[in-house]
């Protein structure tokens, strides 16, 4: 009985680790950047919420699928969970890149109203591709980066103009501008071989790319709040015990807060980060904000016109708010 005893106390010993699960988790920014810094925390809270029974180890930059793919590779379930912005899907529907439209929401409570609308119709949509958000954090409001001070849109009617999605391409082709896409981890090779010359984009990225290094002046037009989204592989997910799959709706509730408090911390921050390093931070022209909201404005039209039914109900119920 006791030779028993000890050897089931041992088989149960060797199964508990068989318990406990690990997902990898791409994602495609650095781990100085916000959203990384969010997420990893996140990951911390589900392993302490789950007593060690779910592990997500979290694969910075790109170093495990590039940016483009990781949606894809949360759907085929070459990983069960991971990041990216969302409106690199606005090709499937223009309901996922509502957020990048030009100066449709430029403040975080306007931001929060769009999501809160946008939500629904997300969920919904990724729903159809065995994928389930988990949460959203916005970037600190789009500025622009050049060499020198910009008057008007007709300054940037030439440039190499980095685009990320394809709000931005649209943007600098209205500015008679040349768009280039360029990842992230790449903006500074981008900028020192010449590659790109000018950008809209976070002062997050800009600060943690060393934008000093390669432009001189950061125009703060606050253009839009585009957001990062978390998304799990839902068949993934169902199949994580039921306390499990709770532990991580709290802990992702906890990171969307928290990361929306981040953004707006590093708005400022990184502003001021790279004035220390002698980058002029400029208030745009009248002229400027004038030209582009009319980019907008024009661009809105054009969202308005392709959008489907799903995307046209997000900005009725944001314009309704």
């Amino acid at each position: 009985m006791i030779r028993y005893a000890a050897a089931l106390a041992a088989g149960m010993t060797l199964a508990a680790p068989a318990l406990a699960e690990t997902w990898n988790m791409p994602v495609p920014y650095g781990d100085t950047t916000f959203h990384t810094v969010n997420i990893r925390e996140f990951a911390s809270d589900v392993a302490t919420a789950t007593d060690g029974a779910l592990e997500i180890e979290v694969h910075s930059a790109g170093s495990l699928f590039p940016h483009a793919e990781i949606k894809n590779a949360v759907r085929s379930r070459q990983v069960p969970i991971g990041e990216f912005l969302l409106s690199r899907l606005s090709n499937e529907d223009a309901a996922f890149g509502i957020d990048s439209q030009p100066f449709l929401a430029t403040s975080y409570e306007e931001a929060m109203t769009l999501w809160e609308a946008q939500k629904p119709v997300i969920t919904e949509l990724m729903a159809e591709q065995d994928l389930m958000p988990l949460f959203s954090v916005p970037w600190p409001a789009q500025g622009l980066y050049t060499n020198g001070e910009i008057a008007t849109v007709d300054d940037l009617s030439g440039l190499r103009f980095r685009a990320y999605n394809a709000a931005l391409e649209q943007l600098a082709t209205l500015a008679k501008a040349a768009p280039v896409q360029v990842e992230a981890p790449d903006i500074a090779q981008a900028f020192s071989t010449g590659q790109v010359e000018a950008m809209m984009t976070s002062p997050s990225t800009g600060a943690n790319s060393s934008a000093w290094d390669y432009v001189n002046t950061y125009t703060a037009v606050d253009g839009w709040l585009p957001k990062n989204i978390v998304v799990v592989n839902k068949r993934m997910f169902d199949a994580l015990p039921e306390d499990v799959q709770a532990a991580v709706m709290e802990a992702a509730a906890a990171a969307e807060t928290r990361g929306w408090d981040m953004s707006a911390a590093e708005a400022d921050e990184k502003k001021a980060v790279m004035a220390e390093h002698d980058m002029a931070i400029v208030t745009p022209t009248p002229e400027l904000m004038e030209g582009l909201k009319g980019f907008g404005a024009t661009m809105m039209e054009d969202w308005s016109a392709s959008a489907s039914d799903e995307g046209k109900a997000i900005l009725d119920s944001y314009s309704a708010d």
